[in-house]
């Protein structure tokens, strides 16, 4: 009995493993595709008119477009163009960053060794569902005597939106 009760358990060990050498399972795969992020320019950064003077100063230029100075003077009778940045996100409703220069540099139309530096940028977003307006505003920086003329940078500065 125990040489059958050996042959018996010999046959069903060999049975089971070439019962169970393979198997296998449907796996289903899916994707979804996302709108990508788009960004256009619809206004420039402009600070308008400003009256140097005999020491350095600012103007801040909010978001919503209010202007304010410090050590330096802007006219409310002849204020210039002022309007804060505007930029167009198309996010198609989904969560994105917003990244902005540390600093940016104006140059003097007539005499490029006369700079003016914008920094601390701010941003105020209007949201839509897939659309979004970026205010953008910046404080500029004077220094005492700041030569007159127009300043500008052709370059622009770059306003990055990545999807997080």
């Amino acid at each position: 009995m125990g040489k059958n009760f050996l042959i018996l358990v010999f046959f069903l060990c060999s049975f089971n493993s070439i019962a169970q050498s393979s198997t296998s399972v449907q796996i289903n795969s899916r994707a979804t595709i996302i709108d990508p992020l788009n960004i256009t320019n619809s206004v420039d950064l402009d600070f308008g008119n400003v009256i140097s003077s005999f020491n350095p100063g600012t103007v801040i230029l909010s978001p919503d477009g209010t202007r304010s100075a410090n050590g330096v003077h802007i006219s409310n009778n002849f204020p210039g163009h002022v309007a804060p940045a505007e930029a167009i996100v198309k996010h198609g409703n989904n969560n994105y960053s917003i990244t902005l220069p540390k600093s940016f540099i104006l140059y003097n139309q007539n005499d490029p060794n006369q700079v003016l530096t914008i920094d601390e940028f701010t941003v105020s977003p209007e949201t839509g569902e897939v659309m979004d307006v970026l205010k953008i505003g910046a404080t500029l920086n004077l220094k005492a005597n700041q030569s007159a003329g127009f300043y500008t940078n052709t370059s622009g500065f770059n306003v990055t939106v990545s999807y997080n």
